[in-house]
């Protein structure tokens, strides 16, 4: 089991960036692919950027691709979404959520097994 915790989020203006931290607890989190997903009020939860067990394979929604990163340090347990260009359309809850070695990387939140509080970002126009 891994337990995931969530930071980095704030208020930003457009076109500001920020980096959000998910810190992993728990047993060999090299073996699990992360995923972030957001979730904005009235709106469901929608992918945003995963990345595989070996950090060898990232995914992003066509949303964010260009804009933002995802990055991995397992000797930390870490896992970071860097955020750039940010819109006002970038405002949500973010949430960071774990798979425990798939056979390919979900961006489907309904295959992920873990998942943290989340942490608010909120893009001012």
């Amino acid at each position: 089991q891994v337990q995931l915790v969530e930071s980095g989020g704030a208020l930003v203006q457009a076109g500001g960036s920020l980096r959000l931290s998910c810190a992993a607890s728990g047993r060999a989190f090299g073996n699990y692919a992360v995923g972030w997903f957001r979730q904005a009020p009235g709106k469901e939860r929608e992918f945003v950027a995963a990345i595989s067990w070996s950090g060898g394979d990232t995914y992003y929604a066509d949303s964010v691709k260009g804009r933002f990163t995802i990055s991995r340090d397992d000797a930390r347990s870490m896992v970071y979404l860097q955020m750039n260009s940010l819109e006002p359309e970038d405002t949500a809850r973010y949430y960071c959520a774990a798979d425990y070695l798939p056979w390919t990387v979900p961006t489907n939140a309904v295959k992920y097994d873990f998942w943290g509080q989340g942490t608010q970002v909120t893009v001012s126009s």
